[in-house]
């Protein structure tokens, strides 16, 4: 699927100018950029569809560690694109657009998602569920809204993130998306939970991430 540049969300950062359409992402469209955009209207490594394919099908681009063969394939917040040129975390800046900066490798093995539900299965054991899709069994203490660090090359969890007072976050929607804090105050407001970050800015507990 294709949308015209003139339509595309301010989220994208593509220029005015260029192709008069632009590959939508295969999933997630509100909260994602596609992978041939990534790669030819942000980074510039590839110029044309048919030098993608032929990259892709060489195997030679990584998302989070696995090797990738869709030119329009998703990329969503905190993950990983590996490629001869380099490794790189999508992320968003203070305009709220997706921007991708470039990370160490020894970097690219990991990645942030936050814990959007859990789920006792029969085995008693807990399923958690990912805000990037991923779903792992743990025994661990972990709640919904805490952010857990992944192991990409193991894939398991290397890390939680409890999301508290003193948290370093990043939010992820609303007029202050792609800001970073640390938690000062939790406020309940009796429909929505308020934190109150150290720069001053009170955020939607829902709106936060909990970064490194």
């Amino acid at each position: 699927m294709h949308l015209k540049r003139q339509k595309a969300p301010k989220s994208w950062s593509v220029p005015r100018k260029g192709n008069k359409y632009l590959a939508m992402p295969s999933h997630n469209q509100v909260n994602s950029i596609s992978l041939i955009m990534s790669l030819r209207e942000i980074l510039n490594g590839i110029s044309t569809r048919k030098e993608l394919k032929k990259v892709l099908n060489e195997g030679k681009i990584k998302i989070n560690g696995a090797v990738v063969k869709k030119i329009n394939y998703s990329l969503g917040l905190f993950d990983v694109l590996s490629f001869e040129n380099g490794d790189y975390r999508v992320s968003l800046n203070e305009h709220r657009k997706f921007i991708i900066e470039p990370i160490d490798p020894k970097d690219a093995n990991s990645k942030i998602s936050k814990v959007i539900g859990k789920k006792i299965l029969n085995n008693k054991k807990m399923q958690v569920n990912l805000s990037d899709g991923r779903n792992y069994l743990s025994n661990e203490e972990i709640k919904t809204g805490d952010s857990v660090l992944i192991n990409l090359k193991e894939n398991k969890i290397s890390k939680i993130l409890p999301l508290k007072i003193k948290s370093r976050v990043f939010i992820t929607k609303g007029k202050h998306a792609g800001q970073k804090g640390a938690i000062a105050e939790i406020v309940d407001s009796g429909k929505k939970k308020i934190a109150r970050l150290d720069n001053k800015i009170n955020v939607q507990l829902e709106n936060l991430i909990v970064i490194i």
